[in-house]
């Protein structure tokens, strides 16, 4: 079974950080986000994926020129310009010649999902669709997906004011798809397929949903971004990295700084009386002497100055660079707005 895997967003929220990168090629806990996606497709015996690109395509075909990433032969089918979910996987699908069953994989998901058992699902329903629910404490953010006993999609709301929502289970953003759900999504337009596709398909009564309570954090936003690396650190998830994602072996780190529940980046310097405490740096950050660093996340090469401090889930870019002795909170530095 192949899989379309979205990529082509511009992480718009997550900005500044995806001002230069690709939001699926920012690090959790070590390795770029989209080597976790591909890791899950490939322990489920999915090794053939098609990335469906548009932003900053390059930044993936850079770094796999081979084509492999976590086992996974890829093939790159690059937007000529935004399609929206549907139309993504329309030009992927058809660009990759996919004309069997095959998977839909929203890459800013990290999940553990049972990918085996929702094909099975899939096929024992003789359904042409079949999505990924999830469990979720406020479903108003999100798809949410009422079915029947025997798992029928019966409505798919986008987005419900929380107390009008008919459940809790939410779109999860993986899907098994027969290749006639590609002749449902016009070429000639933007179509979503939470708003359009999957909507025709519950009138037709061939979508069909299965719940799954496993880990699933969709990684859209600064601070669900700093939970899903955080969330390895409290082993919350299990990585093959192991002690090597929190201290990686080229620190320089005083020994009189202090490092808390915070994954470290290659090649950063924390230096004395400094102190970082449940954040994420980025490779070759350097934290100044007396700095503190505090629920917050620091891009590639950024630099914290003597004495700074930088709080209340702060974002700072690539190569950004913060005065000794300034306080900065709940900021974004460089302001997305600005550029």
């Amino acid at each position: 079974m192949r899989a379309v895997v979205l990529v082509g967003g511009f992480g718009t929220r997550l900005r500044p950080l995806t001002l230069t990168t690709p939001k699926q090629m920012l690090p959790v806990a070590g390795r770029p986000m989209i080597e976790w996606s591909l890791a899950h497709l490939a322990a489920h015996g999915i090794d053939d994926a098609v990335l469906s690109l548009g932003y900053r395509a390059d930044a993936f075909t850079s770094a796999y020129p081979d084509d492999v990433c976590a086992g996974v032969h890829l093939t790159y089918a690059v937007e000529p310009e935004p399609l929206d979910t549907a139309g993504a996987v329309r030009f992927a699908a058809r660009y990759a010649g996919i004309d069997d069953t095959f998977v839909v994989v929203n890459s800013d998901v990290l999940t553990d999902l049972d990918l085996t058992a929702l094909i099975a699902f899939h096929r024992e329903r003789d359904a042409e669709g079949t999505i990924a629910l999830t469990p979720v404490d406020d479903p108003s953010h999100f798809g949410v997906v009422p079915t029947d006993e025997r798992g029928r999609v019966t409505a798919f709301v986008e987005k419900p004011p929380r107390h009008e929502a008919p459940t809790n289970l939410i779109n999860a953003g993986f899907y098994v798809l027969e290749p006639s759900v590609i002749d449902r999504i016009a070429g000639d337009r933007r179509v979503s397929i939470e708003r359009e596709t999957f909507p025709a398909m519950v009138d037709d009564g061939t979508l069909y949903a299965r719940p799954d309570d496993a880990y699933w954090i969709d990684v859209g936003t600064p601070e669900r971004y700093l939970q899903a690396s955080l969330d390895f650190v409290d082993g919350v998830r299990d990585s093959e990295l192991g002690a090597d994602v929190l201290l990686p072996p080229d620190l320089l780190i005083d020994p009189s700084a202090v490092v808390e529940r915070t994954i470290v980046g290659r090649g950063c310097r924390i230096l004395e009386g400094a102190r970082v405490v449940d954040s994420v740096l980025h490779g070759g950050v350097i934290v100044g002497a007396g700095a503190i660093v505090r629920r917050s996340i620091a891009g590639p090469a950024a630099v914290i100055g003597d004495g700074a401090i930088v709080e209340e889930l702060s974002v700072l870019g690539d190569g950004a660079h913060i005065d000794a002795g300034a306080h900065v909170r709940a900021a974004l530095v460089p302001d997305p707005a600005d550029s």
